[in-house]
């Protein structure tokens, strides 16, 4: 992953060349990120999917995050991007299917196993319909440990702080590899990616008008 190059910019969104996607965290460039939820309805009721990601992540390791997300490598567009539907979740659709959300501009920083990173991201935002049963879902071993799905008011009232914790359900890889395997979890609002509150219960509300 660390040869993955990067389109990279200034602060004000201005070409600078590329880099590696280590470089690019190391040194904090900015660059283009693509995400996309994955929502359903069921009778009166709307469902959001999200990723765990995997531990060895260099960013975010083990955090509830969006349901399928990347960068745009070098000379990228969002119609190629949304290769990662594909490469982490095994679904298919074209940019047009995708339902536009907005762009969101980010900026975190950490340590991952000693490793300092800073991550500055301009993202296009999408949702997405999709009826794939969980259990027919493809995981990308390398990048997700498993996607779950929650009751979309429950987990915009989870992002609000008028619920603490709720349940979802969902699918997840097994450690020595196989088929997915059912899974039953808790999440609170921590354990997601930290990012602005807002950009969660935005995305929330955004989703209830997919159809």
């Amino acid at each position: 992953m660390a040869d993955e190059l990067f389109d990279i910019y200034d602060e004000e969104m201005n070409p600078l060349g590329t880099a590696t996607r280590s470089e690019t965290h190391a040194r904090g460039y900015w660059h283009r990120s693509i995400h996309c939820w994955l929502t359903r309805r069921e009778g009166d009721n709307r469902f959001v999917r999200f990723q765990l990601r995997q531990a060895t992540k260099d960013t975010n390791p083990s955090c509830y995050d969006i349901t399928a997300a990347g960068h745009l490598t070098a000379g990228e567009t969002l119609a190629e991007a949304v290769r990662e539907l594909d490469e982490e979740l095994g679904v298919q659709a074209p940019l047009e299917q995708l339902i536009p959300l907005g762009q969101v501009r980010e900026q975190c920083e950490g340590i991952v196993n000693g490793v300092p990173f800073i991550d500055r991201e301009v993202s296009d935002v999408f949702g997405l319909v999709c009826e794939t049963p969980l259990s027919e879902l493809r995981l990308q071993p390398e990048e997700v440990a498993g996607v779950y799905e929650a009751d979309l008011e429950m987990l915009l009232a989870l992002f609000e702080g008028s619920l603490t914790e709720l349940p979802a359900t969902g699918v997840a890889l097994p450690p020595g590899g196989g088929p997915l395997l059912a899974s039953h979890v808790v999440v609170k609002a921590d354990q997601f990616v930290p990012r602005e509150l807002s950009y969660y219960t935005n995305v929330l509300r955004s989703l209830r008008n997919c159809t």
